[in-house]
């Protein structure tokens, strides 16, 4: 009688098997190790759980020797304590490590600042004191970092003009919870960061109510116009708050947000708004600031920041200063206007080899999207009548998408934008050449004590 050729998986050598199990995820292994007494000693093969605990936890050969177990019992250990997390864990420990590696050298008070991780009974206190859930990404966030101390800078980003400063922290989760929201209007609504010169607050609704959807951020905007102070319009940040955190991240080690005296500022440069003539380039930056706009009556506020650089290449003799400049600005909805005048802010930058001059400017519309383009003249150092312009790459503005709320009743849909206190390029100014914006039909009383003497 013919042998048997039955495949019995005992007989089966080890290294097929492993390169087999090498592809299956942390809970396909642990079924298979329900399979057989062999498949178990496999599934259980350190390297398996290596690659496991380097791809779900980032743990490196130094966190294994530091902790005295096998890469499998490590898995076990973080398992237990943050397995309701590991789909976000990765991304988000991974953030906070680029983040902390980036401000290291750049901004290390902010550093200083961070808490360290809650624990789970904290956040559990936290829902229970609050009468709800907190999502999954920001539990897991919250583990790995509380937070920040009531500091400034914040860790959020700044913003600075003239006379108004905003600098955004993080907040801790017991300050966030004392701030939750249950007023009509903003029901259900935690706040995720505050800014202690606006009381300016960016806010995730734990529930879909009044016209929000779950779990996305965004400024709360009062409706001007309404007669209702209940109807909150909102400018969104992010759908969920592992996009809003990672994206803020991304913008910042990638250098999307620049650091100007120890701060992240939330400039946004577009790579392709630059423009060169001759030795001199010319760059542009811009933001838009929520705390001093409005959806109803539409009253959208930007700031642009502008470099003018000379090349370090360029012959002494190429030496000149600007004398004006011209803006051609354009609304959506189609709107031209051209205006021009002297200098920049007040000033009539020398541009030299090497030398670059900096500055920042700010305009409303009452359309939420528009771009401006122009020129600067200049005229030769050594040579008066020698003038020549310098272009102005175009650069759009536009405000972060918004949404109104469910229920609104209007006291009146008019609105005409007043023009009397602007300066000649379209910008509103102080009076004496530092623009800083139209604060007509703000809501005031939550910018008490703004005012900060601090400059770009």
């Amino acid at each position: 009688m013919a042998a048997s050729s039955e495949l019995r998986m005992d007989h089966l050598p080890s290294d097929p098997l492993l390169h087999i199990l090498s592809f299956l995820s942390f809970r396909d292994l642990i079924h298979c190790s329900y399979v057989s007494r062999r498949l178990n000693d496999l599934s259980k093969h350190n390297p398996l759980w290596k690659t496991l605990c380097s791809k779900h936890w980032l743990l490196t050969d130094a966190d294994r020797l530091q902790s005295g177990v096998s890469w499998y019992s490590l898995f076990k250990q973080y398992y237990r304590d943050l397995g309701r997390y590991i789909q976000y864990y990765p991304v988000l420990k991974r953030a906070w490590e680029q983040l902390k590696s980036f401000l290291q050298q750049r901004c290390p008070r902010m550093i200083a600042s961070l808490k360290e991780g809650a624990t789970e009974v904290e956040l559990n206190d936290i829902e229970a004191q609050i009468s709800c859930r907190l999502p999954d990404d920001y539990r897991c966030s919250y583990r790995i970092h509380n937070g920040q101390k009531l500091v400034i800078p914040g860790l959020m980003g700044s913003m600075s003009l003239s006379n108004h400063y905003r600098s955004e922290v993080l907040l801790d989760v017991e300050t966030a919870a004392g701030g939750f929201q249950q007023r009509k209007g903003m029901r259900r609504c935690l706040p995720l960061t505050f800014c202690f010169h606006t009381g300016l607050s960016q806010y995730m609704a734990l529930e879909p109510a009044e016209g929000r959807r779950m779990f996305e951020s965004f400024y709360p905007c009062p409706d001007q116009t309404a007669q209702d102070p209940s109807a909150i319009d909102m400018f969104i940040t992010g759908s969920c708050f592992l996009e809003w955190f990672t994206t803020y991240v991304h913008n910042v080690v990638t250098g999307e947000y620049p650091i100007i005296r120890d701060q992240i500022f939330r400039y946004v440069h577009d790579k392709g708004c630059v423009a060169t003539t001759g030795d001199i380039t010319v760059s542009v930056s811009t933001s838009f600031l929520p705390e001093l706009s409005s959806v109803h009556p539409p009253h959208f506020f930007f700031t642009y920041r502008i470099r003018i650089e000379m090349s370090s290449g360029a012959s002494p003799e190429a030496a000149c200063q600007l004398d004006s400049r011209y803006w051609k600005i354009t609304t959506s909805d189609g709107n031209v206007e051209e205006v021009q005048g002297p200098g920049v802010v007040g000033e009539f930058p020398v541009m030299t080899p090497g030398k670059v001059h900096e500055y920042a400017s700010c305009t409303t519309f009452s359309t939420p999207s528009e771009y401006m383009e122009g020129h600067y003249t200049f005229h030769r150092l050594a040579n008066k009548e020698e003038v020549f312009h310098v272009a102005i790459p175009r650069f759009h503005m536009v405000c972060p998408p918004f949404r109104e709320p469910v229920v609104r009743t209007k006291a009146s849909t008019s609105f005409t934008p007043r023009l009397d206190d602007h300066d000649d390029d379209g910008e509103y100014c102080d009076g004496d050449g530092d623009d800083f914006g139209d604060l007509r039909g703000i809501n005031m009383a939550a910018l008490e004590g703004a005012w900060c003497p601090r400059h770009i």
